[in-house]
């Protein structure tokens, strides 16, 4: 069964008034129109609900406990319509936003910082992805908002995704604190040739961009291991059993590393990145997000 506010509010209102033709001028239609719609109301509830004497209608039992309870149902939908248009002004829900590895710590943290005090109404649900994940799981309604770089080209962008730039990050050479590279400014990533590397995992967005940028420079790089987590890469560095190439976002300065800029400096775009027509909740995420860590 299902119950039609409009049908209901007529049955109320006959109640109320007495005759369908006053019921009529009320709503602005015809009798003959109200009729029809009370019947279509006895059809949906299988409830016997007008009975005629004379030329006159008058409620059946059933149908004034219809009528009565229809009150009820009406102003407890008239309420919630009203608290759903307060709150249409105050965005409120859960926005799950992807980021991936370095961007979690540096950009989508002190959002959510910011987010607490200002939209309190608004709870962020962080998740880690990386680009060549996220992107899909933002098409598939996964998450709501992803933090990415387009410089991933096996991401293809569909028209109904939108792209928001957000800051651009420098790819950094990161050595361990003893390396003959302290004294260079930036370095040539051919004179790389030897060192041992370690990467991110295999498929990855900055594995891939490390093998490509050494292979530009002429050489295979030596990778003697691989992981998923910048601190162990980090730790890894500082130990002086390899060298990596990193974003600048995901060098965390307590450790003892150094960091020199490419002699061909390369950088990512970092972008931001919704659905057309996202709800306000998520827009608001969006405009936090590109305001940058450092602005309240």
């Amino acid at each position: 069964m299902t119950l039609n506010p409009w049908r209901l509010r007529l049955l109320s209102q006959l109640d109320t008034l007495g005759t369908i033709r006053a019921v009529a001028q009320a709503v602005n239609t015809s009798p003959s129109s109200v009729s029809q719609q009370l019947s279509v109301l006895e059809a949906e509830t299988r409830a016997r609900l007008l009975e005629r004497t004379g030329r006159r209608v008058r409620l059946t039992p059933a149908g004034l406990i219809l009528a009565r309870r229809a009150r009820v149902i009406l102003d407890q939908m008239a309420a919630v319509e009203a608290e759903l248009r307060g709150l249409a002004q105050e965005p409120v829900g859960v926005v799950r936003l992807a980021a991936f590895q370095s961007a979690i710590h540096s950009l989508a943290v002190p959002a959510v910082t910011r987010l607490a005090g200002s939209h309190p109404h608004i709870d962020v649900e962080l998740h880690e992805l990386e680009p060549h994940a996220s992107m899909g799981a933002l098409r598939g309604g996964d998450v709501d908002i992803i933090i990415t770089t387009t410089d991933y080209v096996e991401s293809p962008i569909d028209p109904d995704i939108d792209i928001i730039p957000l800051a651009t990050d420098p790819v950094v050479l990161v050595l361990p604190p003893d390396h003959p590279a302290a004294a260079r400014e930036s370095v040539d990533i051919t004179a790389c040739a030897d060192e041992d590397w370690a990467f991110d995992m295999p498929g990855s967005y900055l594995s891939n961009l490390a093998t490509r940028l050494c292979r530009q420079a002429g050489f295979e790089p030596r990778v003697v291991c691989r992981f998923n987590n910048y601190m162990i890469t980090l730790q890894h560095v500082e130990a002086g059993h390899s060298i990596a190439l990193l974003p600048g976002l995901a060098v965390d300065r307590r450790y003892r590393v150094l960091t020199r800029s490419l002699k061909f400096p390369v950088e990512r775009n970092i972008t931001a990145a919704i659905r057309k027509n996202s709800r306000p909740a998520v827009n608001v995420v969006l405009d936090v997000l590109r305001r940058g860590p450092e602005r309240t």
